[in-house]
């Protein structure tokens, strides 16, 4: 949704960034960049790429030092043996097994061979740190064109910038992961801010006779339950408010809390017995929670889903309904 008289303008813009985003790093698509860089991966060979992806592989590395290892893209093959199958890169792929001690935690996720040349050990998976750059880029040229105010819905991640329709804050719904398809569990106002949720209720499937879902963690390779159905958090940048809501996630119900609060993020969870709870930097934005009565207009709703492309419609949007119109592209790990 745009605001402003150039709306049309802007919308190309938003089309067009994450048109140039899926082909940098998707994993779904046979010509996409990263694709090509995962098949080389273990080779030692180093292959040129876009900025783009360029970009995105230096921002996951940073964001897997920062978050001590929580955030590590180097999931792929996990996935792939999981069930969760993207483009053919040629890699055998297996269950982790107790033995592996996974050596390649402590090194950095790729070698830059002079400037745009990638070289990796692993294959990576940028789905959900690509969809929150992808919403970075195309706020960066909504904003660039001067329009009065913008909100950009990526399957559920979510950037606002300037003003709503009715003049104020843009109204986020966060969704209860217990109930997709009804209310929201609480209504959020935003100004200049993005929201990214991490949550099991949509990529969970039956693999082996158990349920599995996305949200793998790096150190055992394999799915986390971890105490939370939903972790959401709200920042100034798309990119790491998807990275702090994954590694928030995979921290744990028991730790979720202290170190939300200790970092100052604005941060809302969801137990696994369907309580909400929040940070007091989360509170100051939260307008309404499930608690209280009826719920207001909400412009979107921040979730968790399986497709990452921008939809125009204020709404909001599943796996399901962007499936019918977008490619399997940027999906989310977060």
């Amino acid at each position: 949704m745009v605001v402003g008289s150039r709306a049309d303008d802007a919308w190309t813009e938003v089309v067009d960034e994450f048109a140039r985003a899926d082909l940098a790093l998707s994993r779904f698509r046979d010509d996409a960049e990263l694709v090509a860089l995962d098949r080389h991966a273990g080779t030692g060979v180093a292959i040129r790429v876009g900025r783009r992806l360029e970009q995105a592989v230096v921002v996951a590395d940073r964001a897997r030092r920062v978050t001590s290892g929580r955030f590590d893209p180097r999931i792929l093959g996990d996935l792939e043996a999981l069930g969760e199958h993207g483009a053919d890169i040629g890699a055998v792929t297996s269950p982790p097994t107790a033995d592996d001690d996974r050596p390649w935690l402590d090194r950095p996720i790729a070698r830059r061979v002079g400037r745009g040349y990638l070289s990796v050990d692993r294959p990576i998976d940028l789905g959900g740190i690509g969809k929150g750059l992808a919403l970075r880029w195309a706020a960066a040229r909504s904003a660039g064109l001067g329009v009065d105010g913008f909100l950009i819905d990526a399957g559920g991640d979510i950037v606002v910038g300037g003003e709503a329709p009715e003049a104020g804050a843009w109204q986020i719904g966060i969704e209860d992961p217990m109930a997709r398809d009804g209310p929201p569990l609480a209504v959020v106002r935003l100004r200049d801010r993005a929201i990214a949720t991490s949550s099991i209720s949509r990529r969970t499937w039956l693999h082996d006779d158990r349920f599995v879902h996305h949200l793998i963690e790096p150190t055992s390779g394999v799915s986390a339950w971890t105490g939370l159905l939903a972790v959401t958090v709200a920042l100034s940048d798309p990119a790491w408010a998807e990275i702090w809501a994954k590694a928030l996630f995979l921290g744990g119900a028991a730790a979720i809390g202290p170190e939300a609060r200790r970092r100052g993020l604005a941060a809302w969870w969801v137990v696994e017995d369907g309580t909400l709870e929040m940070t007091p930097a989360a509170r100051e934005l939260t307008m309404w929670t499930a608690a209280d009565d009826q719920a207001p207009d909400v412009t979107a709703a921040s979730s968790s889903s399986s497709v990452g492309m921008p939809s125009r419609a204020p709404a909001f949007v599943t796996a399901s309904d962007a499936a019918t119109t977008a490619r399997q592209a940027a999906s989310s790990t977060g």
